[in-house]
């Protein structure tokens, strides 16, 4: 049975740092790319990075340059470190596989930022 758990959110103001945290389990880790999707309130969910097993990411442009994704295949850990926060990342974020093949979705985490 796969489960995501994530975890790392919080309240941050414009310009702040959050790290968020995917723990996989109940599944073979290392043969899947992984990604972080958000979902605002109203919108759909998207996909904000990835990256492969051999390490080689992808960005939405909405992102790109302020989030940098990584991995951890000793842990079945996927991180998201993000830098330069606006109120536009609000949002509750997920990780999955890319494309999200499991077939269900953690809880999230929610991501506020406000001053």
């Amino acid at each position: 049975q796969v489960q995501l758990v994530e975890s790392g959110g919080g309240l941050v103001q414009p310009g702040g740092s959050l790290r968020l945290s995917c723990a996989a389990s109940g599944i073979i880790f290392s043969i899947y790319t992984m990604g972080w999707y958000r979902q605002a309130p109203g919108k759909q969910r998207e996909l904000v990075a990835s990256i492969t097993t051999g390490g080689s990411t992808n960005y939405a442009d909405s992102v790109k340059g302020r989030f940098t994704i990584s991995r951890d295949h000793a842990k079945n850990t996927v991180y998201l470190q993000m830098n330069s926060l606006k109120p536009e990342d609000t949002a509750v974020y997920y990780c999955n596989a890319k494309p999200p093949v499991f077939g269900s979705w953690g809880q999230g985490t929610q991501v506020t930022v406000s001053s």
